[in-house]
């Protein structure tokens, strides 16, 4: 086991100690367990790199540790060095506080420490906004979820006594690269962030995420200081592996992200996903509110007349189905004077309102959002591919008269575990038109496992690899791939189905006049056998009858 393996193990375990706490406290699966696991995960891994910093700091300039926390000046060089990581009061380090474990009101000396964490004032730039401008603090109050004065000091001491253990410490792993931190976090939010269907609670598969980030950014001349999206950002999964496609450049990120999602959850999600990659400038571009309402991201920062802002590359896999009705009449109102929903927003059904198909609102901003130039990639229920009419058939139609469309890759069916929605991705290249369309149907690929209750589907290494490389070098495969035109497309009603284009091969034998005459003997015989048979069945259907006197 090599040393890396090693600690992501003892991380793990770490995770599994802390949510096996939250159930001897019956939080499980309760709306306060993932507020509490995020806080608690962040405040450890803050603290480690707050503490490995100031260690690094101190031998720089010769000075231990404690020197530097009792000079002001010292201090504030440190931050200045430091600006990228939260600060720490001394007294709200784990180091601090462990010392106070027995106290019969620790919970409330944890409590405060998070308190004083959340309200220093060089900590603002990592508060996530709303789009009414409203700071999300960092972390929230542990004792506040838990009701009994007694249970409160007990489990702020369990779960202060797993992230204080000695054997788990992150300083060990601060200069790993993105793919360590990747199989930590979604580790971590495994139980929590599942594609329930709920509004921006989808998680996207690691799989899926590589395919999308290595299929858009498949040259090197669309990768400096750009500008990238997520609209319905979730847990930030998509986003950070297309910001770690597009790479670094002497340490600095070439891309610049900007995310908005409507789910509190998933933007703690976020954040944490932010910190655990060290993207910490682009926390100002994280916004917590409704992207189809109110839209925060304009040309001119904060400026709504200056109108919403174009990007470079976007990545969303949107909710699919859910009732946004209470907002529906007021997007349509605010947006009726623009190209915003070009194709039209779907109406409020009379039986199902969970039924609306909000993601076709979501590809309509999309396009809207995308520069000129810009690329993208987008999550969509398979069905919406060959749907013959309404808002779906504008969509695809649009897609193709501009000349947008680059492809798409139909997915293996369970693809997501817990739910049984097959999905494609579509993506679009704005600067192409009329080039050939490669329509990819993967559906065959990866291994049947069991997650759980329900049956997940797994892509190998090796099988992502043959999908983007099908689908970058339009590699034409029998029952597998094929390239089309816009024209072809418009001629199968917009279908973007690869299925629809293979082609069907009729094998052909050839026989000599008597073969025919024989083999069309045996037929008929078969025939009259089979009829013989269907009577005498018949005769004994009857007999049967008549016995029971119906």
């Amino acid at each position: 086991m090599s040393e890396y393996t090693l600690i992501e193990k003892k991380i793990r375990e770490m995770i599994d100690d802390l949510k096996a706490a939250m159930q001897d406290q019956g939080l499980l699966n309760s709306s306060s367990e993932s507020e509490i696991m995020t806080s608690i995960f962040l405040y450890k891994f803050l603290n480690d790199k707050y503490m490995y910093n100031i260690k690094e700091f101190a031998k720089k300039i010769n000075k231990t540790v404690k020197e530097v926390e009792e000079n002001n000046t010292l201090m504030t060089a440190f931050y200045q060095s430091n600006a990228k990581s939260v600060a720490f009061g001394k007294e709200d380090t784990i180091e601090s506080l462990i010392n106070k474990i027995n106290d019969k009101d620790f919970y409330k000396f944890f409590d405060q420490a998070l308190k004083n964490i959340n309200d220093n004032p060089r900590n603002d730039i990592f508060k996530i906004e709303t789009s009414g401008g409203t700071k999300l603090n960092l972390f929230n109050p542990i004792s506040n979820k838990i009701p009994d004065g007694k249970d409160k000091n007990n489990f702020a001491q369990t779960i202060f006594g797993i992230i204080s253990q000695d054997k788990i410490n992150f300083s060990d792993v601060f200069k790993q690269k993105f793919d360590f931190f990747a199989k930590i976090f979604e580790y971590l939010i495994k139980d929590y962030n599942k594609d329930s269907g709920d509004y921006a609670e989808y998680f996207t598969p690691q799989s899926c995420a590589r395919i999308m980030s290595k299929i858009l950014v498949y040259d090197e001349e669309h990768n400096e200081g750009v500008e990238i999206y997520d609209p319905s950002a979730g847990s930030g999964t998509l986003i950070m592996h297309l910001s770690h496609e597009l790479g670094k450049e002497d340490g600095i990120n070439k891309s610049m992200i900007y995310t908005q999602d409507i789910s509190q959850k998933s933007t703690d999600f976020l954040r944490i996903n932010l910190l655990l990659n060290g993207l910490t400038e682009c926390l100002h571009n994280f916004v917590k509110g409704d992207t189809l309402k109110e839209p925060v991201h304009f040309q001119r920062e904060h400026d709504e007349n200056s109108g919403l802002k174009r990007f470079d590359y976007i990545v969303s896999h949107p909710p699919f189905k859910t009732d946004f009705s209470n907002t529906r009449d007021t997007i349509e109102s605010k947006f009726k004077d623009t190209d915003r929903f070009f194709a039209g927003i779907p109406k409020v059904p009379a039986k199902d309102k969970k039924k609306m198909s909000i993601y076709l609102m979501f590809l309509q901003h999309i396009l809207y959002s995308l520069k000129e130039t810009g690329r993208a990639a987008i999550v969509v229920p398979t069905g919406f591919l060959t749907e013959t009419n309404g808002i779906s058939k504008k969509i695809r139609k649009k897609m193709i008269e501009e000349g947008w469309l680059r492809g798409v890759v139909s997915m293996p069916s369970n693809i997501f575990a817990t739910t049984g929605t097959n999905v494609s991705i579509i993506f679009i290249d704005k600067s192409l038109s009329n080039e050939d369309i490669i329509l990819v149907d993967a559906s065959n690929y990866g291994k049947k496992i069991k997650d759980g209750k329900n049956q997940k589907t797994i892509l190998s290494f090796d099988e992502e690899l043959e999908i983007i490389n099908i689908f970058n070098n339009k590699k034409q495969l029998k029952d597998i791939s094929v390239l089309v035109s816009g024209s072809e497309i418009k001629s199968k009603n917009h279908s973007f189905s690869a299925s629809q284009y293979f082609d069907i091969e009729i094998e052909y034998e050839e026989l000599s006049p008597e073969e025919f005459k024989s083999k069309i003997l045996n037929y008929k015989k078969d025939i009259r056998a089979y009829f013989s048979k269907s009577k005498q069945l018949e005769s004994e259907i009857e007999e049967s009858l008549k016995r029971i006197k119906i």
